[in-house]
């Protein structure tokens, strides 16, 4: 690095800005192929209100009785239609001091969910044997944290990754995919999960804009949905989106689709 881009890369970082590197297109355009969702042969049904906190899964609910939902704020409809449905749901978040909504089916705790046990802060695993350590059967995992999805995804052990039969994960900054620092970290979440799942349903947040850089399109917040690859037999490219139940995060704000580079093939 000469003096000159030294200097002017120290003014940028005193004002608040950072200069990288881009990540190379191919490794960018090589994960959103990995990620492009499937159509695994089960309908999907949205769970949850007509907004944000509603989800689109697979209609593959039988047997399932717990759903852990670490990211509560105000919202809690998709816990509540699984309890409509007989499926118990774990709920944490530190943010608040209880959930919006009060049931018989909800155990909440106020901590937040990360990738150790310090402070504020509970593993996923720790926070599933507090309750129901023993348990071997299929569940639900719907999260919305703000961000710290990743470190989770990433300490979670494989084995209680591989329990959840659904999982329905809002991820955010998906910007920084364009950074090869960050899309390490990132890549390597997706990664792990597409071992075990396929890519079923993905929603952009419509808060959130997109980034653009060439010809790809990255929303800067989506709602992924996977399913276990042990209830899938066969799968197919998914062409058409948005799917007939999606609806927009927010009806106040610009309307957005899912980029094309996301679902068709060049």
């Amino acid at each position: 690095m000469n003096n000159a881009i030294r200097l002017a890369w120290s003014g940028l970082l005193t004002k608040g800005f950072y200069i990288t590197k881009r990540t190379k297109t191919e490794d960018v355009l090589g994960l959103i192929q990995n990620l492009r969702p499937q159509d695994c042969g089960k309908e999907l049904i949205r769970i949850g209100g007509q907004k944000d906190g509603g989800y689109l899964i697979p209609d593959d609910l039988e047997g399932i009785e717990y759903c852990f939902q670490p990211g509560v704020r105000n919202i809690a409809d998709f816990e509540n239609h699984l309890a409509d449905l007989g499926i118990k749901s774990f709920l944490a978040d530190y943010s608040i001091d209880e959930p919006p909504i009060i049931r018989p089916e909800f155990t909440f705790d106020k901590i937040f969910l990360g990738s150790s046990g310090h402070g504020n802060f509970i593993t996923f695993a720790s926070w599933k044997d507090k309750y129901i350590k023993d348990y071997a059967g299929d569940m639900i995992l719907q999260m919305d944290i703000e961000g710290g999805e990743y470190e989770v995804i990433i300490n979670m052990p494989d084995s209680l990754l591989g329990q959840f039969r659904i999982m329905a994960i809002e991820f955010h900054y998906l910007e920084r995919l364009f950074d090869p620092f960050v899309f390490k970290l990132f890549s390597s979440s997706f990664e792990k999960i597409l071992r075990q799942f396929h890519v079923v349903h993905l929603h952009p947040n419509n808060t959130g804009g997109i980034a653009k850089m060439g010809d790809i399109e990255i929303p800067r917040v989506m709602e992924f949905t996977f399913l276990n690859k042990r209830r899938v037999r066969s799968t197919r490219p998914q062409e058409v989106f948005p799917h007939k139940l999606d609806v927009q995060t927010e009806a106040d704000w610009k309307p957005m689709q899912l980029p094309e580079c996301w679902y068709r093939s060049k």
